[in-house]
């Protein structure tokens, strides 16, 4: 009889693990610039990334969904640009390590990736700033693989609000709700991480296809502003989409949020704005030094697995670690290569080999496959929308 470490290594070779965010090019971009001679990743890097090809391949990963990932406080027009810095990144990567990435951009073109040995490489856009209000600018990210896009990041935009920034738009405007609806009509997933509650209600009201929480996790375990709460996950059953479970302490961990919390108010303080990753992020570092922050562990991420299931099902259930886009993770899943601990401690609470399987990749692939479907046939039907957030002077 096969041990548990055994039966999930047959389970990923036989099942695509698909990990709805990593932003190791944001890493790349900060780091090196995109020097991959600088960064290479077909060697372990240790301490440098959470990321790389032998730990990728350690940790059972099918597929990735790489985070185009840009600052959300931009000055306007420059994160357009910025993505398209990221999509080339992403795109240069995938080529230079081709023995080991392909790219993807169907549910069909991830399975035959992942059945000729390679890792399917996705693309997602982190925030509404990377179209700078433009639906033309969204239809080009598509063009250029992009799969998803996260409504916002940190900053509410001019069409829809952050789940930690002050509302003004009460949710999305009337133009989010058409960036929803060209969404849906050109194939690409509506991302609900980092939106407000009432983003949430909102777009999943407006979107005829099923949505996505890339990484995101449950607030009734851990009440941080960036988790679903439980009216929005009944509606997400109902919308058929996926919550892409996250290991972000400060979302898994109510210790760690707590923290958090009493951070951004120190941060206020300090006049450092708690929305700037790239700022509050070094300002956490620093106070850690002299406040030390709780430790989450695998079992705090178990917990909201098993919330999720009770409160959305099986079927709505991924996997979205966010690695390199924080500075620490928990006990048990420090790096890529974890991804077995969790599934088996799955499998130790009596999960079966077709739960797992749906959690690892099949949800998300049958996600995409409807997304792919209702574009299809929106397209026989609307044309492009020529909307834009202000009215065209004629």
């Amino acid at each position: 009889m096969s041990t548990t470490t055994e039966r999930i290594a047959e389970l990923l070779r036989t099942h695509p693990l698909i990990d709805g965010h990593n932003d190791l090019p944001w890493r790349a971009r900060a780091d090196v610039g995109y020097d991959f001679d600088q960064l290479d990743i077909a060697t372990e890097l240790g301490a440098r990334s959470h990321t790389d090809i032998p730990r990728l391949r350690r940790g059972g990963v099918g597929a990735q969904f790489w985070s185009v990932f840009v600052p959300s406080n931009l000055p306007e027009g420059k994160a357009v640009t910025a993505t398209l810095e990221q999509i080339d990144a992403v795109h240069q990567m995938v080529a230079r390590y081709s023995d080991d990435f392909g790219l993807a951009r169907t549910a069909d073109e991830v399975e035959r990736v992942f059945a000729s040995g390679r890792i399917a490489s996705l693309l997602g856009a982190e925030g509404g700033q990377s179209i700078d209000s433009s639906l033309a600018s969204l239809r080009m990210l598509y063009v250029l693989g992009v799969r998803y896009m996260t409504l916002t990041h940190n900053d509410n935009n001019p069409w829809a609000d952050s789940a930690t920034d002050v509302p003004v738009h009460n949710g999305l405007s009337d133009f989010g709700v058409e960036v929803v609806r060209e969404m849906n009509r050109i194939g690409m997933m509506v991302d609900l991480s980092h939106v407000s509650a009432d983003t949430m209600r909102d777009a999943l009201a407006a979107s005829t296809a099923p949505v996505i929480f890339s990484h995101s996790s449950a607030y009734a375990v851990c009440s941080s502003p960036r988790n679903a709460p439980d009216d929005v996950l009944e509606t997400l059953r109902a919308n058929n989409g996926i919550i892409m479970t996250t290991f972000v302490p400060d979302f898994v961990s109510q210790a760690c949020a707590d923290w958090r919390a009493e951070s951004r108010e120190a941060a206020l303080a300090a006049g450092v704005d708690p929305k700037d990753h790239i700022t509050f992020t070094a300002f956490n570092i620093e106070r850690a030094k002299s406040t030390p922050k709780p430790v989450a562990t695998l079992a705090d991420v178990v917990a909201h697995y098993v919330h999720l299931r009770e409160a959305v099902g099986i079927d709505h259930i991924g996997v979205g670690g966010d690695y390199d886009g924080v500075d620490a993770l928990p006990q048990g899943l420090e790096d890529v290569s974890t991804y077995p601990a969790l599934f088996a401690e799955l499998a130790e609470l009596g999960w079966s080999d077709e739960d797992l399987a749906k959690v690892a990749g099949g949800n998300i692939l049958r996600v995409m496959r409807e997304v792919e479907a209702v574009a299809a046939q929106e397209q026989q039907t609307r044309p492009p929308s020529l909307a834009t957030i202000d009215p065209v002077e004629k």
